[in-house]
């Protein structure tokens, strides 16, 4: 397969790349119509080309060039929504797809207090392992997160958990909340009741009942979908991610919102997107998102381009530009509306990209913490992980949706009309179950780069 004219290599049967003319030393190797690193060697025609003669071009911090592509931005057409799901519609308006009661600890000492508490209403434990002992700027990520959780429409009722002596205290915790008077929410600090645990139940049973009651049809201009790839390989960049960018354009176009975030993954092809910027305000928010992931891996002595895995390899992805340049295809091809920091909430309708960095676990949390209400999550290699909110996995080729159907919700390669797939978003947000749901892969991971006290 050549997936563009420009292309010196091909695709073939295991998704790996072999030239399709001789390559000389230095010269650039050119896949998706860009340069994804230089021959290290002379590559001859039909030869493997792979980590053995191929080596990246990516630096450190660049200056970008504000330079819109006029032609995607103000030739972007919108619909009028026609497509609903059945959601549950809040007091305060919110829209949620799932009413799950959510524990949430504010401090890792609580866990088993929170799991025990969850399990016994069928609801949700966010544990973690952090809440004290962190300082500055790390323990307001922690108590930040955390709060954005509470006000996420896809819990019913919040329980929050606190043992009593955390530097991530009860009183802070509320003030950060801000106006909460709107949500279905109860405290508990487990040091005061004489049986705490008994004590959860009676606030759980008060949750339970101020929850809403039934679904209501929702125009799907309410919907927000996280972006995110995991146990990528040779053919992320052909089927699964641009399925997943068609439904993103689908989505955009109906009024609705999509992330894409993992910042590393977009090394070596930002400009893609900094071309689709609505504005030169975005587009300063783009780099300096983007600059600014370089500076933090330059803060710690390393290097940008430490990726891909050893399985990303193994699957035919030879550099981070290879990888990036599949891995935003997941973005579609509509202007990029907002850029979001780390912990922020989704403002706008259409595109938005988010800080956050490849860890699977890591950015599908802050995809869930800003708001997003279900993930879309492609995958080459397979992943049975989920996060808090529905993940569902779209498989790149028809192996791993053959060998793991316990894992994966829809097989890109041999199923990729946006029309059907769009359904089946639709019915998850209804209330289909995704795979991560069934399995109980349910959980959060908070970004951590500070001290341990």
């Amino acid at each position: 397969m050549i997936i563009n004219p420009k292309d010196n290599v091909e695709i073939r049967d295991d998704g790996h790349k072999y030239a399709l003319r001789d390559i000389a030393e230095g010269e650039n190797v050119i896949k998706y119509g860009m340069p994804i690193g230089h021959a290290t060697k002379p590559i001859a025609k039909g030869e493997h080309v792979h980590v053995h003669n191929v080596k990246t071009n990516l630096g450190e911090v660049l200056e970008y060039k504000y330079e819109p592509d006029e032609a995607a931005i103000n030739g972007w057409k919108t619909v009028e929504p026609k497509e609903t799901f059945l959601g549950y519609r809040h007091a305060d308006g919110r829209v949620g797809i799932r009413n799950d009661i959510w524990v949430i600890p504010l401090v890792g000492c609580v866990n088993r207090l929170a799991e025990r508490l969850a399990q016994s209403c069928g609801g949700l434990a966010l544990t973690h392992p952090y809440g004290c002992s962190q300082m500055g700027k790390d323990h307001e990520t922690t108590a930040n997160m955390l709060a954005q959780f509470c006000h996420h429409p896809n819990a019913g009722g919040v329980l929050v958990v606190s043992l009593g002596c955390e530097n991530n205290t009860l009183e802070s915790f509320k003030a950060r909340l801000g106006d909460y008077s709107s949500l279905n929410i109860r405290f508990m600090k487990a040091q005061d009741p004489g049986d705490e645990y008994a004590k959860g139940l009676e606030l759980i049973k008060e949750l339970d009942a101020a929850r809403p009651k039934e679904r209501v049809e929702v125009s799907v201009r309410e919907l927000v979908v996280g972006l995110k790839c995991g146990g990528s390989d040779g053919f992320s960049g052909l089927t699964a991610n641009p399925l997943v960018g068609r439904f993103s354009d689908w989505l955009a176009a109906r009024g609705g919102a999509t992330v894409l975030t993992e910042v590393p993954e977009m090394f070596g092809a930002e400009t893609l997107l900094m071309k689709r910027c609505r504005t030169r305000a975005v587009f300063d928010k783009c780099v300096e998102m983007i600059n600014g992931f370089k500076d933090y891996y330059a803060s710690h002595n390393q290097v940008c381009y430490e990726n891909p895995s050893p399985g990303n390899k193994a699957g035919g992805i030879t550099t981070l530009e290879d990888k990036s340049l599949g891995c935003v295809q997941k973005g579609g091809s509509s202007p990029v509306e907002d850029v979001l920091l780390y912990g922020e909430s989704v403002k706008a309708h259409g595109l938005s990209l988010m800080t956050g960095p490849g860890n699977d676990l890591v950015a599908s949390t802050v995809l869930a913490a800003a708001g997003c209400h279900l993930i879309l999550f492609t995958t080459g290699r397979g992943t049975p992980f989920g996060c808090v909110i529905p993940t569902m996995k779209v498989a790149t080729n028809d192996t791993l949706a053959k060998n793991k159907p316990n894992w994966i919700d829809w097989n890109a390669m041999s199923n990729p009309d946006v029309e059907e797939f769009a359904k089946k978003v639709l019915a998850v947000a209804s209330g289909e179950k995704a795979k991560n749901e069934f399995s109980g892969a349910q959980g959060i991971a908070i970004f951590k780069d500070g001290v341990t006290l």
